[in-house]
């Protein structure tokens, strides 16, 4: 690497780390008072009255997880309504409907915040699928994971209470206050940028050597707007971002890395203040940093190492990436949107390096949590802490506390079924795709041609993609087969919503208890120490899950 090329990536990571550290707390407070605050807009007030939801009357968890389920029940039907009605529907542009399997594989891909794709969008959907179906889910379903996560944080803040909040406020305010305005805005950017916005349909253009081509358009800036602020992932264009009309420049791939960061950073900061201690948000937020941090320059030195000629002559391995964003742009990009369950991609990942390509799977084993999802990061993590907490308690001999909460029984088993769904989805999906032989050995329905360690790479790949909820792939299995647009769709629904009613029922059993007073033997949980033990839980705890097939894929390609 030249002097040169340190210089950029220097500068590159110090503007995104000011740029996220100038939100974290203004960005942090306005989110703890959208969720914490006694008044409401008029324009949510008129939603109220149109659901006919009473924003005064608090649930208790069993409520508002039934009011979760049924809510992305409803978006589920309504998408795939949307998606087989399309040739009815205005701006289809003559495209047909999508087939049943793959039609209810998007509909559960957008509503769970997956995203995932086994399509090509500018080909597939018209324009009132893409924005009245998937641009509204992606508002409503991140949403729903930043509603959820309050509801936890509630969970340890309110002492002898047998509710958690309103969930139909908390979706309503977040969408109203938060991502609709902060979209708006990054929409703007966007268009500033060169990311398109129109309704122009197909372009017919004649290239400079005379062949015909076919240049889509669309309400792009729009839709690429939420579906990065709101870790949603899912691309107009097939390639996603790294999509002239998507991403145009370096600075606008910068740009983007920020909207996937700003809001799962920010989080922590509300944590702290809706708790009442600050200290407690700066932890989580070290310890997001901390693997953040690690895990991009692991997958950068992969990338930049790689072994070869063609590597060698390029300044390391550029197949599969934009020249206009290198090695670290595309780099810092896909570590950001596997550690955000975005899965928008810049690059593909299937065309890393071995080695390389095992970073993005790692992050999403270790439950997306550095910093996560919009939500689902922060209560994963919250999570994890409840772990740790038992396991600092077990070292010094005392039931463990957490913000002034025991952590009994109840709570450490639903931690741990919380731990175990993912793991569960991902290696059941992986073993029954190579274990079934109509899957498997059929030449005309199988999605796994690549043969050998790089075949298993790419289904386990797929599973821990849509387990996690996260959206990107392995470009190199065809997904859109029954087998595959089921079995993703399943473990998308599964690992989407069982992790939120294990959520759920611990912030119910959190509320119900009274506070703790700290004593002399009371584990410090916004200390150094702790911080320590609480990265070392997530990365242990995904070892020794995942560790044994990472060794029949990736690794095992990456060392021959």
């Amino acid at each position: 690497m030249d002097a040169t090329t340190a210089w950029s990536l220097a500068l590159t990571g110090l503007t995104l780390l000011v740029a996220l550290g100038l939100a974290y707390r203004p960005v942090g407070d306005y989110i703890a008072r959208i969720y914490t605050g006694d008044r409401d807009l008029a324009v949510e007030r008129v939603i109220y009255r149109a659901i006919g939801v009473d924003p005064r009357g608090a649930q208790t968890w069993q409520a508002y997880l039934r009011s979760v389920l049924l809510f992305s029940a409803v978006g589920v039907v309504f998408v795939y309504a949307l998606m087989r009605l399309q040739p009815l529907l205005p701006f289809a542009l003559g495209l047909e409907a999508p087939g049943e399997a793959l039609s209810f594989n998007t509909a559960v891909s957008f509503v769970t915040n997956t995203n995932w794709q086994s399509y090509s969008g500018e080909t597939t959907l018209g324009y009132t699928v893409q924005f009245a179906a998937l641009t509204v889910q992606n508002f409503v379903s991140a949403a729903v994971g930043i509603a959820v996560a309050v509801a936890l944080v509630r969970g340890f803040a309110y002492r002898r209470s047998g509710v958690i909040g309103n969930f139909w406020v908390d979706l309503v305010r977040g969408t109203v206050r938060l991502l609709a305005p902060f979209a708006i805005v990054a929409a703007v950017v966007l268009l500033a940028g060169g990311v398109i916005q129109n309704l122009n349909g197909f372009t017919d253009a004649t290239t400079l050597a005379g062949a015909a081509q076919s240049i889509p358009g669309g309400p792009v800036a729009s839709q690429e707007a939420i579906k990065l602020l709101g870790t949603n992932g899912g691309g107009f264009f097939n390639v996603n971002s790294a999509h002239p009309f998507e991403n145009p420049a370096p600075w606008t791939n910068l740009f983007e890395i920020f909207l996937m960061l700003v809001i799962p950073f920010s989080l922590p900061r509300a944590f702290g203040r809706i708790v009442g201690d600050d200290r407690q948000g700066y932890t989580i937020l070290g310890v997001m940093a901390a693997i953040f941090v690690a895990s991009t320059a692991l997958l950068t030195w992969a990338e930049t190492a790689g072994a070869g000629t063609a590597p060698q002559l390029a300044g390391g391995a550029m197949e599969g990436k934009e020249v206009r964003f290198g090695i670290f742009g595309s780099t810092l990009f896909g570590s950001t949107s596997t550690l955000t369950s975005t899965g928008a991609v810049n690059s593909m990942h299937d065309s890393y390096t071995a080695l390389g390509g095992m970073m993005p799977m790692i992050n999403m084993m270790l439950g997306e949590v550095a910093p996560g999802g919009v939500g689902s990061g922060l209560y994963g993590m919250l999570i994890l802490a409840v772990i740790a907490v038992f396991v600092g308690g077990l070292l010094i001999g005392r039931t463990p506390e957490y913000l002034g909460k025991k952590i009994g029984p109840r709570e450490i088993k639903l931690a741990s079924l919380y731990i175990l769904v993912t793991p569960t989805l991902v290696l059941a999906g992986t073993a029954l795709s190579f274990a079934l032989p109509g899957i498997r050995d059929d030449v005309e329905t199988t999605s796994i041609w690549n043969p050998g360690v790089h075949g298993l790479s790419e289904v386990l790949y797929a599973f821990t993609s849509a387990a996690n909820n996260n959206g990107s792939a392995f470009a190199g299995l065809t997904a859109n087969t029954p087998w595959f647009n089921t079995a993703l769709a399943v473990a998308m629904l599964l690992g989407r919503f069982l992790p939120i009613v294990f959520v759920l029922a611990l912030a119910g059993s959190l509320a119900a208890q009274d506070a703790v007073p700290a004593t002399a033997g009371t584990l410090p949980t916004h200390r150094p120490q702790f911080a320590g033990l609480l990265a070392g839980v997530a990365v242990i705890v995904t070892a020794l899950t995942y560790f044994p097939v990472l060794t029949l894929g990736p690794l095992a390609e990456g060392l021959v």
